[in-house]
Order: C-alpha cells, then structure tokens, then sequence
C-alpha cells in the first residue's frame, strides 16, 4: 500500500503552513517522518468510518478531505473540509467520532496512536506544536458555529468561499478553488441544495463572483463578498 517513503516527498509541495514539520528542527524532523507512512486515498474513498477502531492518527499532505457524520434521521451532516497540514484522528476515545472521506486524490501520512503520544515526549517542540495546531481547529469550529448560526444562505456562502480562499496555497487570491460538490457545501452549510444553487447565481447575477467553472469561482467584487460575510445577525433566511 505504501509505494514509496515519505522522504522522497517534497516538503514544499506536501505541507502547508500548519505541518507538524514545519517548526521542529531538522533532527526532530527526522524522528517524526521516520514513524510517518504515506498513504494515498482516490476521490470518494473512506479513510476511516466513524465507529472504526481509533488505532491511527493522520495529517493530511496532499488533497482535501470532507469530515462528516450520519445524524439519527440518516442525513449527513459535514463537519470540515481537511487540507495539507490538517492533523485528524485524535479523538480521545477508542472509536473515531466521524467518516473521513476524499473528496479529491489525497496523501496521508498515518502514525500509530502509540508511537505518535510517544513522540510528545521525545520530539522537541512537538506537543507544542500540536497544541497550535490545536487551537486553530477549534477556531474552525468557531468558524462554523457562526456559519449555522443568524445568518442568511447567501451570507453563509460568502463566508465559505472567503474561508477556502484564506486556505488555499495560491498566489491568485480572487480564483477560489472549490472541489467539493453543491450537495457537500450545502450540507456544511446547513442548507439544501437548491439554496447553495439559487445562492451562487444570485452572486454571479450580481456580479460577485463569476463561476470559471463548477469547481472555480472567480472573485469580482471582493470588499461586497467581504460585508456579506461581515453580516452575522441577519434575519433574512
């Protein structure tokens, strides 16, 4: 399964600016990478489900992942969209608490639980580097609260095309890449489908953004998307 070592990867061109790797000095590099095995995952494959045995953290290198959950009534309900640098699996439980799934071709590298609370002790800088790391998901789940939250649909996606262009790693800040599917924004959104549809066009109709393609979205008129996103106590569902 896993063709090939992680050191004949190019750190640049895996890791954003969250890696594990980043910070660590390059003996404590060593330690880590050398417990890592890369693994690649095709577009709509599961990495692990959740209720799956926890044995395995991850960070992501490559690609984007969807974090998502099956509410009683059977819908599903995405939590976050992973990209490189993303830290998953770290549930404090035996069992992973959500399905990990990719939405394009993406590289992994998989620790043991037990090697990677063993390299907290030993690696330099490691714990501390894990907690920033930490702390910036929770901020991404602040983030998302306040997506469910008082906002209208076309807020909620002004909003969402602003985080994934603060995300990605790309000189051209107003050509916005978005590989997920309308059905994937629409359910981390909290909306349907036809509302994320109706939303894009009434954007493009505007003229906010233009659509380049189904997965490009080309920023026009950035300081309106901005106060659209800005909005938080809107009434206008």
């Amino acid at each position: 399964m896993y063709a090939q070592r992680i050191s004949a990867v190019p750190a640049r061109a895996e890791y954003s600016g969250r890696s594990l790797y980043q910070e660590p000095g390059q003996q404590a590099r060593g330690q880590v990478t050398a417990v890592g095995a890369p693994q690649k995952v095709s577009p709509g494959k599961t990495l692990f489900a959740e209720g799956d045995e926890a044995e395995n953290v991850f960070e992501v290198a490559r690609g984007m992942l969807r974090l998502c959950k099956l509410l009683a009534d059977g819908r599903r309900q995405i939590t976050g969209f992973l990209t490189a640098g993303h830290i998953l699996g770290l549930a404090d439980q035996d069992a992973y608490l959500y399905t990990a799934e990719a939405i394009t071709e993406v590289t992994v590298y998989r620790y043991s639980r037990t090697r990677f609370e063993r390299m907290l002790d030993e690696v330099p800088g490691f714990a501390k580097r894990l907690l920033g790391m930490t702390s910036n998901e929770l901020c991404a789940a602040q983030d998302q609260m306040l997506l469910l939250g008082r906002k209208s649909a076309t807020e909620k996606l002004a909003s969402f095309l602003l985080l994934l262009a603060k995300r990605q790693d790309d000189d051209d800040c107003n050509r916005i890449q978005v590989p997920m599917t309308r059905a994937d924004i629409a359910d981390y959104l909290g909306l349907t489908v036809e509302t994320v549809s109706r939303n894009f066009t009434r954007l493009r109709q505007e003229e906010i953004i233009a659509l380049r393609s189904t997965s490009c979205v080309e920023v026009l008129d950035r300081d309106q998307l901005e106060e659209l996103a800005a909005n938080q106590f809107s009434d206008d569902f």
